[in-house]
C-alpha cells in the first residue's frame, strides 16, 4: 500500500475479480469493473473542474450507489469528502461547508428543496445533482461522467496519509467539529474488521444506516470494497424491506444501532429465518441492552455487540461471538491494530475492573479537528486520544462502556453513570427507551432523572419503576424522579439531548 490510496483497491479489484458484484442498489447491480471505470471517470471529471489534492467536497444525499462513487473518486484523485446529515436544517449545513472549505456540493434530487436552502446561502460553490437531469445551476452528475474516459487518472502524489473524509461530530452542545481522517485510517479500519470478523469476498453486507455518518462508511462498505465483497444499499431503513433483503439478497453481514434491531424485533414479519445465513449480527452507536441481547437469543439470533466513534474510522472494539451472551453489555476487546487504555486524570492506567477513561493510539485514528489546533491538542493529551468514554476493562480484556465522562453525576459523594441505570430500566417489558440525567438537588448535590418511553399500549407507574431498580440497584443510583413522555429529543444523528433533559429537570 506504500505511495497508494485506498482507490487503488478498485484498481485491483477490476484486475482480480472485475465480474464480481460490487454494488447493488435496488434494481441497480454493478460489477467491479464497472465500479471501477465509474469512479474512474469520476476522478477524471473532478479533476477537468480543477479540484486539486485536498479540496474538499460536500456530499447531501441519502444510500444510493453514487455516494460509494463518490468516496472511491475522492480517494483516486485526493480529495477530502465531507458528509453532510440530510437531517440537518440548512443554517446548520451552511455551517458545516463554511467551516470546511467545501468548494463543491453533489446533492440527492430526493433532497432537492434543502439543497437549494442550503446553496442559495453559499455563492460561488459549485453543484451537482446526482442522475442524468441537470437542475438550476447544478451540472447532471451522468453527463459529466459520461464525458470523460474510464482509463485510471493520472493524480498523484496520493497515500494513505492523504486526508480522505472530514467526519462532524454530532455535538449535543456547541457546534460540531470536523475529525479530519487520512485514507489510512479507512484502510486499517478495513483491516482490523477483517481480522476481526473474518471478512472475505464471499460476504455480502446490508448496509442501513446512513453514509453520511461513519457506520455507514466504514461499517461495513469500505471493508467490502478492500476484500471484494458486496454492498447492498437500502436508501433508508425500513423494517420490512430489510427483512426481506436480509432473506432475498443473501446477507452475511448486518450492522445496526439498538434502535433498528429493536424495531425489527417489533415488527410483525420478523422472524429467524430472516437471518439464517447472516454470519454476522452486530450492534453500536449507542448502549446495547443486554435485555434486547436476550430477546435475540431465545430467537435464534446471535446479537454481538460492537464499539466505535467518528474519530476511529469508526471500530474500536468488538465482542466475540461466543460471549454474546455470557458477556452482554461488554462491547469487547480492542480491535488489532489499535492501542486501547483506560487511565485517571493523570494518565495512569487503573486497577482491572476499576473504572477510567477509555484512551487510543493507533493508525485508524483521526488526525485531529479541521481548523481546531486548540481541541486537537486537548483530545490528544498525554500522547493518546482521549474518547470522554468512562469504562472499566476486566481480566479477559473485554471492555465494558460505563458512560461518557460528561455524562457521570455525583449523589451524596458517590459517581453515578446513566448508562448502569439505563440498562436496568431496559429489563423492563414496558420501556421502549430510556434515558437517566443528574439533576441539582438541596440535600444531595444530584440526583437522578429517569425519562421513559413506553411501548404502545403498555402501562407503568414511577413507583413500579423505582421498586424495579431497588432490586438491581444502590439506592444511590435510583433516580429520585420519573418522567413519562411521547418521545426522547434528539440530535439530527439521533442522539439523546440529555442537556435538554437536563434542564427540564432542574
Amino acid at each position: 500500500m506504500d505511495g497508494q490510496g485506498i482507490g487503488s483497491w478498485l484498481s485491483r479489484r477490476a484486475q482480480l475479480t472485475p465480474a464480481k458484484e460490487a454494488l447493488v442498489d435496488g434494481a441497480r447491480r454493478l460489477t467491479y469493473a464497472q465500479l471501477d471505470q465509474r469512479v474512474n471517470r469520476l476522478a477524471r471529471a473532478f479533476a477537468c473542474r480543477d479540484l486539486g489534492i485536498g479540496a474538499r467536497i460536500a456530499v447531501l444525499s441519502q444510500n444510493r450507489a453514487e455516494y460509494v462513487e463518490i468516496l472511491m473518486a475522492a480517494a483516486k484523485a485526493g480529495l477530502t469528502v465531507v458528509p453532510l446529515n440530510c437531517r440537518l436544517a440548512p443554517p446548520e449545513l451552511s455551517f458545516v461547508l463554511e467551516d470546511s472549505g467545501a468548494e463543491l456540493m453533489l446533492w440527492d434530487p430526493a433532497l432537492a428543496d434543502l439543497a437549494m436552502a442550503t446553496l442559495g446561502s453559499r455563492a460561488g460553490l459549485g453543484s451537482i445533482v446526482l442522475g442524468s437531469e441537470r437542475r438550476a445551476s447544478a451540472d447532471a452528475y451522468e453527463a459529466l461522467i459520461d464525458a470523460e474516459p474510464p482509463t485510471e487518472p493520472a493524480i498523484g502524489p496520493v497515500s494513505l496519509e492523504t486526508p480522505h473524509i472530514i467526519m462532524y461530530t454530532a455535538g449535543t452542545t456547541g457546534r460540531p467539529k470536523g475529525a479530519v481522517l487520512c485514507q489510512g485510517a479507512s484502510f486499517w479500519n478495513a483491516l482490523n474488521l477483517q481480522l476481526a470478523l473474518d471478512l472475505t469476498s464471499a460476504d455480502r453486507d446490508l448496509l442501513v444506516l446512513p453514509l453520511f455518518h461513519i457506520g455507514g462508511i466504514g461499517l461495513f462498505t469500505l471493508p467490502m470494497l478492500y476484500v471484494g465483497g458486496t454492498v447492498v444499499l437500502q436508501r433508508a431503513f425500513d423494517e420490512g424491506e430489510t427483512l426481506r433483503l436480509l432473506r432475498d439478497e443473501r446477507i452475511s453481514l448486518f450492522f445496526g444501532v439498538p434502535a433498528i434491531f429493536l424495531r425489527l424485533l417489533g415488527h410483525e414479519r420478523f422472524s429467524r429465518e430472516a437471518f439464517d445465513g447472516v454470519r454476522v449480527v452486530m450492534s453500536g452507536g449507542a448502549p446495547l441492552p443486554p435485555s434486547l441481547v436476550r430477546e435475540y437469543h431465545e430467537r435464534g439470533v446471535v446479537l454481538r455487540q460492537g464499539f466505535g466513534m467518528s474519530e476511529a474510522a469508526p471500530s474500536i472494539a468488538t465482542l466475540d461471538r461466543e460471549l454474546a451472551i455470557e458477556k452482554a453489555g461488554s462491547v469487547g476487546r480492542p480491535v488489532f491494530h489499535l492501542e486501547a487504555r483506560i487511565v485517571d486524570d493523570a494518565m495512569q492506567d487503573v486497577a482491572t475492573g476499576e473504572v477510567g477513561e477509555l484512551v487510543l493510539r493507533g493508525p485508524n485514528v483521526t488526525q485531529g479537528y479541521w481548523n481546531q489546533p486548540e481541541a486537537t491538542a486537548h483530545a490528544f493529551a498525554g500522547g493518546f486520544f482521549h474518547t470522554g468514554d468512562m469504562a472499566r476493562m476486566d481480566a479477559d480484556g473485554d471492555i465494558w462502556i460505563v458512560d461518557r465522562k460528561k455524562d457521570m453525576f455525583i449523589s451524596g459523594g458517590e459517581n453515578v453513570y446513566p448508562a448502569e441505570v439505563e440498562g436496568a430500566l431496559f429489563e423492563l417489558p414496558q420501556i421502549e427507551e430510556a434515558a437517566v440525567v443528574g439533576v441539582p438537588d438541596a440535600r444531595w448535590g444530584e440526583v437522578g432523572r429517569a425519562v421513559v418511553v413506553l411501548k404502545k399500549g403498555a402501562t407503568l407507574t414511577a413507583d413500579e419503576v423505582v421498586a424495579h431498580l431497588g432490586t438491581r440497584l444502590a439506592r444511590y443510583k435510583i433516580p429520585k424522579h420519573v418522567a413519562f413522555v411521547e418521545q426522547l429529543p434528539r440530535n439530527a444523528a439521533g442522539k439523546v439531548l440529555k442537556n435538554e433533559l437536563r434542564a427540564q429537570g432542574a
